[in-house]
């Protein structure tokens, strides 16, 4: 009988153990990481390619080339592609990502024999059409003049210059004269350097059984490995950190940006950081949450995020006030800094945040599809296997000392550039 009246006990997170892939690879080399669910009549097929910002000749190639691969290939119009997989319940998807250009299939099992083929074709064959190339130079052009009409975006944009520099990958801008520039030969030229069989890795989860294996060999492993010679690694180009504040007087708020250069996920401190970076803003119960919506009443929403890129990192903070209580905000926001470099986190506080990331690695791993996007994310940044048992481990046995010493080294106000924008 169900007891409505009390509620389920509470269990601690007990095992969290990141299911290994197997590893194929077909006959041109490509690697395929095979997570194979028996049970599951769903199928997840995503192919990633070294194409993002860092591999640009020029400015939105990236882009444009991963956003316009399904408008079209020698045999099928964009409306075809759509219905598709529309017809057999099928669907593509082309997240958007700085580093990678990923490209995402979801099929049901029984019709993986309909969709991976076409799914192939979109991959190998596209033409990239110049009415679609222009239709997306129009929208996006259109997009970006209303988004530079919100004091968020304008922020946003104006700390990752300033961090990684204005000519930096993760630091450049886009306006519209970039879409303008951008031919069809720009799209073709990045295409057909980076999206090759050197330069692509399949991640394949759900139900991948012979069948499905036998398909992934036939459309993906047929096309000849070329070689590829790896971008060079963006420079860093920055200047000392300082404030700066735009004008933007038809705003009723200010969006403020706090933020400093970090690093990638391979770095030692990084899982410490990850720690770090939740106790002060990186959930709603946070201490920038706790002091500055709920004491304060300064805010609807402020959080902090350590932002990992393949090549490197950022901290910033994020929030937007009332243009009065801007000044107050960011000397709470540098309060909360201060205390976490000068006094020990409790160990109340300490419990509440080990659960919570826990049961949040708990969610990353529950079912085939959370399961291949944490595998796709080790297999991109190089990093072993160990690397999820380590970040397991550093959260429930950091401790409060430790946080304390990284704060003091990575919290410090000489280190963060703090943007404004409002009127």
């Amino acid at each position: 009988m169900l007891n409505r009246k009390s509620p389920p006990a509470i269990h601690p997170v007990q095992s969290l153990l990141l299911p290994r892939p197997e590893l194929l690879r077909l006959d041109n080399g490509i690697p395929v990481y095979v997570l194979d669910f028996p049970g599951q009549e769903i199928v997840k097929i995503e192919a990633v390619f070294r194409a993002g910002r860092p591999e640009e000749h020029k400015r939105l190639a990236a882009r444009a080339t991963s956003k316009l691969l399904r408008e079209g290939t020698r045999t099928r119009t964009a409306a075809e592609i759509a219905e598709h997989f529309d017809y057999y319940g099928g669907s593509m998807s082309v997240p958007t990502n700085l580093d990678t250009a990923n490209v995402v299939l979801f099929s049901l099992k029984k019709y993986v024999h309909e969709l991976i083929p076409v799914f192939a074709e979109v991959l190998q064959e596209p033409v990239f059409p110049e009415s679609e190339l222009e239709t997306f130079r129009r929208t996006n052009i259109q997009e970006l003049s209303v988004e530079l009409e919100k004091v968020e975006v304008v922020a946003y944009r104006k700390i990752t210059e300033l961090i990684f520099g204005e000519n930096h990958p993760y630091g450049y801008n886009s306006v519209p004269d970039d879409y303008t520039a951008l031919t069809r030969e720009d799209l073709l030229r990045h295409y057909q350097t980076w999206y090759t069989p050197d330069n692509c890795i399949l991640v394949a989860s759900g139900r991948i059984d012979a069948s499905v294996l036998d398909l992934i060999k036939q459309y993906f492993g047929q096309n000849p490995a070329k070689g590829y010679t790896p971008a060079a690694l963006p420079v860093v180009q920055t200047g000392k950190p300082r404030k700066v504040h735009i004008a933007h007087p038809e705003s009723l708020q200010t969006a403020i940006r706090v933020g400093r250069r970090l690093f990638g996920r391979e770095h030692p401190d990084f899982n410490g950081i990850f720690v770090l970076n939740t106790i002060l803003g990186g959930y709603f119960g946070s201490r920038l949450m706790t002091n500055i919506r709920e004491k304060k009443g300064y805010t609807y929403n402020i959080y902090s995020t350590a932002d990992a890129m393949l090549h490197d990192g950022c901290l910033y903070i994020a929030t937007e006030v009332n243009t009065e209580k801007a000044a107050a905000t960011l000397r709470a926001i540098l309060a909360e800094m201060k205390k976490l470099r000068e006094q020990p986190v409790s160990d109340d506080e300490m419990e509440m945040v080990r659960n919570y990331l826990l049961g949040m690695l708990l969610n990353g791993l529950d079912g085939p599809m959370n399961i291949s996007d944490v595998v796709r994310s080790l297999v991109v940044e190089g990093l072993p296997w160990e690397s999820y048992e380590a970040l397991v481990h550093t959260i429930r046995h950091i401790t409060p000392d430790e946080l304390q010493q990284l704060a003091q080294r990575y919290l410090q106000p000489k280190d963060f550039w703090i943007v404004t924008v409002g009127a």
